[in-house]
């Protein structure tokens, strides 16, 4: 089946939180945190090597926004119901939808981290695709040293399938990195 031809919700809500695909204008509530987090984002994440301008932000927001409806990534921003304020970026990454295989990506505004919202965030995204899209198999990837991603898949009970040795360059771009691979299948 064709994925454009899939229909799913582009939101669904937690205990806490809204979470929904990107829309054009989400870009400078992004470009903030990503403001805010810089130094915590810098040592994991490749798009935080870099100073970003809010157009370039609120461009890649809307690049985002086509490939969700094109069904090519999902991409979720995840907001407070209660404030509306944005709290994190996540989403379904490296689809197959053949196999029906997500993975899930996350990265949380630092102003916003210690209070439970990406595990609840990332719970309510692996429901969404267990009960929305069919999944079979669903992974989060990380650097084995970064340990508040990794607490993330060991506390929602994935299963760690395996660590991939130097898998991959650090964001140094010279030190070489392990990958822990967690996964959750039906």
């Amino acid at each position: 089946m064709n994925p454009l031809l899939i229909d799913f919700p582009t939101q669904f809500t937690t205990d806490r939180l809204l979470i929904r695909m990107p829309q054009p204008g989400d870009g400078t509530v992004v470009h903030q945190a990503i403001k805010a987090s810089q130094a915590e984002l810098k040592p994991w994440m490749p798009f935080a090597q870099k100073e970003q301008t809010p157009e370039d932000v609120e461009i890649n927001i809307r690049e985002a926004h086509i490939q969700f409806l094109k069904r090519e990534d999902l991409r979720l921003l995840v907001f407070l119901q209660e404030t509306g304020e944005l709290v994190a970026s996540s989403g379904l990454h490296r689809i197959d939808w053949d196999v029906r295989k997500f993975e899930i990506g996350y990265w949380i505004d630092t102003r916003h981290s210690g209070k439970g919202y990406m595990t609840e965030a990332v719970e309510g995204i692996t429901r969404f695709a267990f009960e929305q899209l069919q999944a079979r198999r669903v992974e989060i990837r990380c650097d084995a040293r970064n340990v508040k991603s990794r607490a993330i898949p060991e506390r929602l009970g994935f299963d760690l399938e395996g660590i991939l040795k130097h898998d991959d360059l650090a964001m140094d771009g010279v030190e070489l990195r392990d990958t822990c691979i967690f996964a959750k299948v039906r």
